[in-house]
């Protein structure tokens, strides 16, 4: 049986041709190693273009539309940017939750945090599962080699096969579990120890997440107590994360979470100014305020290693010394991959 991808863009424009050829030559390439022809069905407004967008709205709108009903196995964003948070109200969510029931995998990242968090707050528990993981240009576009893992893990996406991921912990500096407090260092290191059952998993950009705060885009304190909450972000200097996490903590949303597991944080860059400040001062910080377990190395985000979450899906975590192993059950997914170089 043949599986098929769709591809759209309901965000930025896609400006770099030879990229999405690529990426659309190397999603067919994969039929072969894991036995069945791929379609690759391209939306007519992939290519679209007005300003930074891919289309107006309205153009966007009707992209998002063409891939609920295209009943493909994969629906896949090509690039993210920005636009999805303008056109949130007007979003087709029963339709999109529908082709989520009949099995279509909505997968995508950065910009597409907001539609996956709309969805699941729109959902009065039935939201549907989406998938935080790559989209075209970046995944599967550039001139190198797509990585190993991030293409295994969406061939298993592909497949319906697998149950979790795993990851090994960075080490902790000794200096570092001081900084984050006792409670924190008990949960990090050679000898932690712990697990969370049943915890929604959601999560997303950073800066999107919080762009949504106060909305009715934003998952509500029902949906999301108890969870496992997982973040990233590119391009944004480590003061800037922490106002942004500073945000979420004073609205209690961090509070109510049961482990708040941190991707990767790129491109960004330092000044003389910060005098020392950087990302595990951030981290630090964070951990000193909280009473919930602050895991980092998660190989998500705007890296060429990257796992497949289940956004909206009930997961376990489960630590131990240094590694991670987060579960998500017979949910619709990929398997296990651990990356041991995070």
């Amino acid at each position: 049986m043949s599986k098929h991808i769709y591809l759209y863009s309901p965000s930025g424009a896609v400006r770099d041709k030879a990229a999405f050829k690529r990426g659309i030559q190397r999603l067919k390439a994969l039929g072969p190693a894991i036995g069945t022809d791929i379609e690759v069905e391209v939306d007519d407004a992939a290519l679209a273009s007005q300003q930074r967008f891919a289309g107006d709205d309205a153009t966007r709108l009707a992209a998002i539309r063409r891939a609920a009903s295209s009943g493909a196995d994969v629906a896949m964003i090509t690039r993210g940017g920005y636009g999805l948070t303008r056109i949130l109200p007007d979003l087709p969510l029963k339709q999109i939750r529908k082709a989520i029931e009949r099995g279509t995998a909505f997968v995508g990242l950065s910009d597409f945090t907001a539609f996956q968090l709309a969805l699941l707050a729109q959902g009065s528990g039935q939201g549907g599962i989406t998938w935080a993981g790559p989209a075209l240009l970046e995944a599967f576009g550039g001139e190198a080699q797509p990585d190993d893992i991030t293409q295994a893990c969406f061939e298993d996406l592909l497949l319906g096969q697998g149950e979790g991921t795993g990851w090994s912990l960075p080490r902790t500096r000794e200096a570092d579990q001081i900084a984050a407090g006792t409670w924190q260092a008990r949960r990090l290191g050679d000898t932690a120890h712990f697990k969370v059952e049943h915890a929604p998993l959601w999560g997303g950009n950073l800066a999107v997440l919080v762009s949504l705060l106060g909305t009715p885009y934003f998952p509500s304190s029902t949906q999301t107590e108890g969870g496992l909450l997982f973040l990233e972000d590119v391009g944004e200097h480590p003061y800037r994360i922490e106002r942004m996490l500073t945000q979420l903590l004073h609205a209690g949303v961090l509070r109510r979470q049961r482990a708040i597991l941190l991707g990767h944080f790129t491109d960004y860059k330092l000044t003389a100014h910060d005098k020392g400040f950087k990302l595990q001062s951030v981290v630090n910080w964070l951990r000193s305020q909280l009473k919930v377990p602050v895991l980092t190395g998660l190989p998500f985000g705007h890296v060429p290693t990257k796992v497949l979450l289940p956004v909206g899906a009930c997961c376990d975590l489960l630590v131990e010394d240094r590694q991670a192993l987060l579960v998500w059950g017979h949910a619709h997914g990929h398997g296990p991959h651990e990356d041991h170089s995070h």
